[in-house]
């Protein structure tokens, strides 16, 4: 399977000229980008005091709750494809800004229905229905933002560039991740149990409704990539990508799933991981997360320089074998300790820079601009929903079921398939993007 998934539709197009304003395209893309991740990583970091509220409490194990949660994180998860598709479809169609615009008035309206959900003491079943209906509405809008604002941001690179556009949608991503994390680690420190139980977790999300409008602001002045050639063409089918590139989505499938996993269980699960199996004080971990983070997002744009100069493969190869090998004893390491914990999460973000920092540009490269968007969009949601949706969960329940220690076997194990898809995976940093 690994040498079908190798094959590319990658010629020797005659592109069309970058944007005008590419760094105008730049602000359009991450601010709205790193808005709708903000709304979206609330949720995680704030899980915990979501639980107590919104779930029925359980006299036996105090786990179900938070268990409640995190499936209710997967099942946004599981949107993402659709919002992939269908999104994907409306940026092939009628254009990568109508598809951006769209998104994140999903978002904010999707967040504003999360901070404003009742308790399951004043409604009962309806609160964790409300919930659902809330993640389902903001995992379409995710699904279908990392499909148009992928394929914006590379279309709007100019030649020799791409992997450092590219680098720009996990910089924002994780500015928005920043932020959540911020403000929940403030709302922590500053505020008692009570409150942040009673409405100190809702404020988050209100906030985020707001800036969901900023970020619609600014993607009105954003220019539209698609070429006028592209855009006087037929109109692509809603399976079209699916139907006519199947080596081409299995690929992008190969590419993502270690890349996810890792992901999410460094930048999203960990905090709650060490907090579960390493005694690991709420607040510190917050606070760990929150420096990591930082760093990761400065470590971005140094990798997607690095593969404009040097290639993709290398830099896969890097993240790939270096989780594979090192994840298992990075995770045991931890300890009640802050500074573990800190060091643990900034080397795991050196390694994940290598797959984070270019992915957007891989996975452009793969598809053409007839139906890029959506190409990109269905296949890596569906990865993404498989495997990083589910780690919260799935570290979890290793937990509950007393064996904690299986699930770095099963993120390493992850990345090592995707490690061979990498060795098989053609270069194609140094050749030009049909547009």
């Amino acid at each position: 399977m690994v040498a079908i998934m190798t094959e590319t539709t990658q010629k020797d197009p005659s592109p069309s000229p970058p944007t005008k304003r590419p760094v105008r395209q730049l602000l359009a893309a991450s601010v709205g980008n790193a808005v709708e991740w903000y709304d979206w990583y609330a949720y995680t970091f704030l899980a915990t005091y979501i639980a107590a509220e919104v779930f029925p409490k359980s006299a036996d194990n105090s786990l179900v709750p938070l268990l409640s949660t995190f499936a209710v994180f997967a099942v946004g998860f599981f949107m993402r494809p659709v919002g992939g598709l269908l999104m994907g479809a409306i940026a092939d169609r009628q254009g990568r800004r109508a598809a951006l615009t769209v998104t994140i008035l999903l978002m904010g309206g999707s967040s504003l229905l999360v901070g404003l959900t009742p308790t399951y003491e004043s409604v009962g079943v309806l609160a964790p229905v409300i919930l659902v209906l809330a993640r389902l509405l903001q995992g379409l809008s995710v699904g279908g933002e990392f499909a148009a604002s992928t394929t914006f941001l590379v279309e709007s690179a100019g030649p020799g560039r791409r992997g450092l556009f590219s680098s720009f949608q996990y910089v924002s991503t994780t500015v928005g991740q920043l932020v959540a994390s911020g403000i929940a680690t403030l709302l922590v420190d500053t505020l008692s149990d009570g409150q942040m139980n009673g409405w100190g977790w809702r404020v988050p999300f209100v906030l985020g409704a707001a800036l969901s409008l900023v970020g619609f602001w600014i993607r009105q002045g954003a220019e539209e990539t698609r070429s006028a050639e592209q855009q006087k063409a037929p109109r692509p089918g809603l399976l079209e990508a699916v139907r006519r590139h199947p080596r081409q989505s299995l690929l992008i499938c190969g590419i993502t799933a270690g890349g996810t996993i890792a992901y999410y269980t460094w930048t999203s699960y960990l905090p709650t991981y060490a907090e579960l199996n390493a005694g690991i004080e709420k607040s510190d971990a917050l606070l760990a997360g929150t420096i990591s983070l930082a760093f990761f997002a400065l470590l971005q744009p140094l990798g997607g320089l690095l593969s404009d100069r040097f290639g993709r493969r290398p830099l896969l190869l890097f993240f790939g074998l270096g989780f594979a090998l090192l994840t298992v004893p990075l995770l045991h390491a931890l300890r009640d300790s802050f500074a573990v914990l800190l060091l643990v999460q900034c080397a795991g973000m050196v390694l994940l820079t290598g797959f984070t920092s270019i992915s957007a540009a891989v996975n452009a490269e793969v598809f053409p601009p007839r139906v890029r968007a959506a190409g990109i969009g269905f296949p890596y949601s569906l990865t993404v929903a498989m495997f990083g949706g589910t780690a919260p969960y799935v570290g979890t329940l290793f937990k509950e079921l007393g064996h904690a220690g299986l699930f770095p076997w099963y993120v390493a194990a992850l990345c090592l398939g995707s490690s061979l898809v990498y060795l098989r995976l053609p270069e194609t940093a140094h050749k030009a993007l049909e547009r």
